[in-house]
């Protein structure tokens, strides 16, 4: 008998009716003879409102008593779909991340899994039972409730499948895999059948929302294949392991979630980027020349960048760009892809400001957000030359 996590998104839990799809999902995998884990996020949008709620008490609230109320909502997925299946007539218990023995650092809203004692999961398997655990959360040496950092449900599944070493991690949302861009912006995008690990990793940190890059790095650490698939049909899901698609170019990813930060007659660069990582502000391209500093940031870490940058001198300005990103293994031994590149984005040549060539990608930045249109002329572009 198999031991398989399942993990499902929020937009597949979002109301009672989704749930009843979910739940029949689980009982047909625990009908073919498996014993199911089950990692839930939070329903719909309630990480999202609880966020703004709590921003309505305070620009930067305290992050301990953030992670205190963002785990809420995936307790209420959990305990949700425990009492539907139980009335279904399937054994079912939800446990809380620090119930599931989930211990982590004290990274308040990115904490890292530093072990899991799979002891109580083990005991409730036993007992016959679906485990339904709470994604995206933990507990530190301190009993605190900690979270994961957004999209962290994927990670707490995939260490929860190494831990039991389980067959399979299945992911679950509304979308039936890993597709070469962005289905609902390219029309002619379709899914991979398979993907490596590092291929995955790259994608994922390049901004794409399939998959939470950490979980990419636990899944090659550990070998645990994970699939990606479809909750609301029974497509072929997208394999990521040690594997390869013929196909030299996996996805191409358009993140408008970038802000440039500029800062001009800064003296101390270097004091600066020591207190952005004391505040766990990860910097993306960097650059100082002429007491002139410029780095890009992540959308949601704008109010504490802000708040740092007050006590600075000099003149700071702060907008949105758009970066595109080609991701594939190899693609910088290819360079006639970059050629077919830089042809398709010729009429916004004018507002590139970086281009980074590297083993397996190409990343082109933009000095303010551009059209779609544009993603899908270098998709078509790409297709039409066979390297997608």
């Amino acid at each position: 008998m198999d031991t398989i996590v399942l993990k499902f998104g929020g937009s597949s839990l979002s109301d009672n009716i989704n749930l009843n799809i979910v739940a029949k999902k689980i009982i047909e995998l625990k009908e073919e003879g498996n014993r199911i884990i089950c990692v839930v996020s939070a329903q719909g949008k309630t990480t999202d409102n609880l966020i703004k709620e709590a921003k309505e008490l305070s620009a930067i609230p305290n992050e301990r008593e953030m992670d205190a109320l963002l785990s809420t909502g995936e307790q209420m997925s959990a305990s949700k779909l425990a009492i539907l299946l139980t009335m279904l007539g399937h054994k079912a218990i939800s446990l809380t991340g620090w119930q599931a023995g989930i211990y982590t650092n004290s990274d308040y809203q990115s904490s890292k899994i530093i072990n899991i004692d799979v002891t109580r999961i083990n005991e409730e398997l036993n007992k016959g039972r679906i485990v339904i655990v709470t994604g995206f959360q933990g507990i530190d040496e301190k009993q605190n409730i900690t979270t994961l950092g957004r999209g962290g449900s994927d990670t707490t599944a995939v260490a929860i499948a190494a831990a039991v070493k389980a067959a399979h991690c299945y992911i679950f949302s509304d979308v039936d895999g890993v597709y070469t861009a962005d289905p609902r912006d390219v029309k002619l995008a379709h899914k991979l059948n398979s993907i490596s690990y590092e291929e995955m990793s790259y994608i994922s940190g390049e901004g794409a929302k399939v998959l939470h890059d950490r979980c990419v790095e636990l899944a090659e650490k550990y070998n645990m294949p994970i699939i990606a698939a479809s909750t609301f049909n029974k497509n072929k899901g997208t394999e990521i392991a040690n594997s390869m698609e013929e196909t030299l170019i996996k996805s191409i990813i358009k993140n408008d979630n970038i802000l440039i930060t500029k800062i001009e007659g800064i003296e101390n660069p270097y004091e600066l980027l020591k207190k952005l990582t004391k505040n766990k502000i990860k910097i993306g391209k960097y650059n100082y020349e002429n007491k002139i500093l410029n780095f890009t940031i992540n959308k949601v870490n704008r109010a504490k960048v802000e708040k740092i940058l007050d006590k600075e001198k000099g003149n700071t300005t702060i907008k949105s760009v758009t970066k595109i990103s080609i991701v594939g293994s190899g693609v910088s031994n290819h360079m006639e892809i970059l050629e077919i590149v830089l042809k398709a984005i010729e009429e916004i040549k004018d507002k590139i400001i970086d281009i980074d060539v590297s083993a397996c990608k190409i990343s082109i930045l933009f000095d303010s957000i551009i059209e779609t249109k544009y993603l899908n002329d270098l998709h078509d572009s790409l297709l039409k030359e066979k390297y997608i």
